[in-house]
């Protein structure tokens, strides 16, 4: 996952009422949006955000969108839903796969244009729905996407898969920002104005170099997959550079590997000479 540039949730110059969520993404979306729309770009976000006015500026910035859509906050949606099911126009899929360890039947239902909400100038939007059952009945998963891609039998399951891939996101970006060695959380509360958002800043800056290093660098994916953890790999490097000058990347990445080797082979390693400054 690649970190995108941030807007923080904090009170903007000349507004009385407290910042959320929802504002700061609208903003993030102004400054952000347009430039992801070439990408062709489909926005993850949770059923907060599965609201009229933030899916409309989504859609005038060309960006797609799959949101979690629940019953209790989409009542106008899921009385349309009910009604389609009635008349027989709710499509369903059914697939069956084997997990590794056990059968698990997957049933998609889909339905084209529905409202957000009630009003005549409503956005319709396209809703779908997985339900995921062991052999003996028993739901395991359960979730439901409002989106603007177009839904058919082919599809639904890709954009289903989509849709849960937020889960995927937030596991790999924002969880290993808490607990991998970056401490992201502890910059909160820091500083009096914007101390706490410039090392948050910093924090997402340094995951973003390292992502694109594991992308890029052999050598640095390399020493991920032999280090049992990101933290073990950045304490390392902390020490080694603590103690020796090494003349660039490329030199500190290969004493590392060929520690690795020395290691692997119980021989004794020779540090660098280090210079005298």
């Amino acid at each position: 996952m690649i970190s995108l540039a941030p807007e923080f949730v904090r009170p903007q110059d000349g507004h009385g009422k407290q910042d959320c969520e929802i504002n700061a993404s609208q903003r993030w979306l102004e400054r952000q949006g347009s430039q992801f729309a070439a990408l062709k770009t489909t926005v993850l976000v949770d059923d907060l955000y599965c609201h009229e006015p933030f899916c409309r500026a989504l859609l005038a910035k060309c960006l797609a969108f799959i949101f979690v859509c629940k019953a209790d906050s989409h009542k106008t949606l899921y009385e349309w839903v009910d009604n389609f099911d009635r008349e027989g126009k709710v499509y369903t899929v059914v697939s069956k796969r084997w997990t590794g360890k056990r059968h698990e039947t997957d049933t998609y239902r889909y339905v084209s244009d529905v409202p957000l909400r009630d009003a005549d100038d409503v956005l319709f939007v396209n809703w779908c729905e997985i339900i995921t059952r062991t052999d003996d009945g028993t739901v395991v998963y359960r979730n439901a996407f409002a989106t603007s891609l177009a839904i058919n039998d082919d599809n639904v399951a890709e954009i289903v898969a989509s849709g849960r891939a937020r889960w995927k996101i937030e596991n790999e970006n924002n969880n290993t920002l808490k607990t991998k060695g970056y401490h992201f959380a502890h910059n909160f509360g820091h500083g009096e104005q914007f101390l706490s958002s410039l090392l948050a800043t910093l924090i997402l800056l340094a995951y973003l170099l390292h992502t694109l290093l594991d992308l890029m660098d052999d050598k640095f994916r390399l020493l991920l997959q032999k280090l049992p953890s990101r933290r073990r790999l950045f304490d390392d490097m902390k020490a080694l550079t603590t103690y020796f000058c090494f003349d660039s990347w490329e030199h500190l990445l290969d004493f590392m590997l060929e520690g690795w080797s020395y290691t692997s082979e119980s021989r004794i390693i020779r540090p660098p000479k280090p210079e005298v400054l």
